[in-house]
């Protein structure tokens, strides 16, 4: 979750369209880029985070490329309607189709397609493994 924000409640949005921003590796030669538009809760991106650094005991680099900086709210359930917005419930990033997630680097290719495999089993959008070459 981010340090401050400037609204605590935030409205939904919309998750439509193409990503225009972090559609490239821009620190690693692999990456995992989503497929799918929808949100990532903060917990499925650090249950990426611990898989990957596991994986990645030996050596190598990760870089998590989604923060989650939407706030979704809840109301309790059985509460009737009304009475204001619900409290904070968890965070979430929003991911356009395109948009590289998570990239890494110095290990062989083969390597980082299986620890991309494990990670994409955590993420609840459908994913696809690039390298540098083929985006």
């Amino acid at each position: 979750m981010p340090k401050r924000v400037k609204y605590r409640k935030l409205q939904r949005g919309n998750r439509r369209g193409l990503a225009t921003t972090k559609v490239t590796l821009a620190f690693g030669e692999f990456g995992l880029k989503t497929l799918e538009n929808g949100w990532i809760k903060n917990t499925q991106i650090e249950a990426v985070r611990v898989i990957l650094a596991r994986q990645l005991h030996h050596g190598g680099k990760l870089w998590i490329r989604c923060f989650p900086d939407k706030s979704i709210t809840k109301k309790p359930a059985e509460v009737r309607m009304g009475k204001g917005k619900g409290d904070l419930d968890h965070w979430v990033c929003v991911v356009k189709r395109g948009s590289v997630l998570f990239e890494l680097g110095g290990v062989p290719q083969e390597y980082a397609r299986q620890c991309f495999r494990l990670a994409a089993y955590k993420l609840p959008l459908r994913t696809k493994f690039i390298t540098r070459t083929h985006k």
